[in-house]
């Protein structure tokens, strides 16, 4: 697929592309021997920083009372749960496009089950906000039934990180996140599109894809159907401490000036609704309080460290009067990750 026509959501398209999942098999295998030693690294770079997030609730998505935000446009939310996003299933006369499945096969399971009843004889079409493993570790289970797409940058870091994720994530996350990676089988999508949008045709709804370049991963994508409801992932959390995830030497592409410009840029698409990655629904509003966090961050940060401090100093000293500008939002220790990514950065 290309950014200059749409996809193509006949069942013709659909048997071709499953070829090309095995074709791209190779390539994971080709890697396949690195990535111990890779997830071996990447586990020592978070543990010096590790943001010990408390809420050890089961990651599991609850997809018993999905919300109609729009005709045929359903969120399935995060109740507020660490690990578990908030999840899409937009209906087309032809298709649905599914975004997002949640940590692992249960997981994902649950949000298929839940796209078949709401889609019923349509055909399904699976689509990640980025590669993060609660975002994307449940699409395996959609390999079968749907067509999957994602950008050509987020195709390329999940074949290069996705395993040691794993890795990662059982031995940084609860008992029971680790318990929900069971069976994860890292899968590659059928289709790939280049540059920065394309375009999927549900029938009689088109939805339009968008990618800006390494932010906070090197391939987010959001998502904004003609109702003006913008999809927008972990570019934006709500009330909540922004993920970045910088655990050098094993990971460290995150671009905080970046991530900043994609939140205000978000303004020219006139979003009606934003829904983030994990917190509740808003509108332009929680896209540009969390531009000024991480610019405000970036600025304390940046004029501590010029007095001569470190980032454990800084942490240590100054991270209390980072929290108390906004004391409602949840999961501070994840500023330990954005205070040690802008300590890195040259002055």
């Amino acid at each position: 697929m290309t950014s200059s026509a749409p996809f193509d959501t006949t069942g013709r398209a659909h048997s071709e592309l499953m070829r090309s999942e095995n074709q791209m098999s190779h390539s994971i295998s080709r890697r396949a021997f690195k990535a111990s030693a890779m997830a071996t690294a990447l586990c020592a770079s978070i543990g010096s920083v590790a943001a010990q997030v408390t809420d050890l609730r089961p990651p599991t998505v609850d997809t018993s009372n999905p919300e109609e935000i729009a005709e045929g446009v359903w969120i399935v939310r995060d109740h507020r749960i660490w690990l578990v996003p908030n999840i899409a299933i937009i209906l087309g006369r032809d298709a649905a496009l599914v975004v997002d499945t949640g940590l692992g096969p249960a997981n994902g399971e649950r949000v298929l089950a839940l796209a078949r009843r709401l889609a019923g004889s349509r055909q399904l079409i699976l689509t990640l906000t980025h590669f993060h493993p609660e975002h994307g570790y449940g699409a395996q289970v959609f390999r079968r039934d749907a067509s999957i797409i994602y950008n050509r940058a987020q195709r390329d870091e999940l074949i290069e990180k996705g395993a040691r994720y794993i890795d990662l994530f059982r031995k940084t996350q609860s008992p029971a996140a680790a318990a929900a990676l069971d069976g994860t089988e890292i899968v590659m999508p059928h289709v790939v599109y280049d540059g920065s949008r394309a375009e999927i045709d549900l029938g009689g709804r088109t939805v339009e894809l968008q990618t800006f370049g390494t932010a906070h991963t090197r391939g987010d994508q959001v998502f904004l159907p003609r109702e003006r409801t913008l999809f927008a992932g972990d570019l934006i959390e709500e009330r909540m401490f922004p993920i970045f995830p910088w655990f050098p030497p094993a990971d460290t592409e995150v671009d905080g000036l970046r991530w900043v410009s994609v939140l205000n840029g978000f303004r020219r698409l006139d979003p009606a609704l934003i829904v983030p990655g994990h917190g509740d629904p808003g509108q332009i509003g929680i896209a540009l309080n969390l531009a000024s966090q991480i610019e405000t961050v970036r600025r304390k940060v940046r004029a501590l460290r010029a007095a001569g401090k470190t980032a454990e100093e800084i942490i240590r000293e100054d991270k209390p009067e980072i929290i108390a500008a906004t004391p409602d939002w949840e999961h501070p220790d994840l500023l330990d990750w954005e205070i040690n990514y802008f300590a890195a950065q040259p002055s």
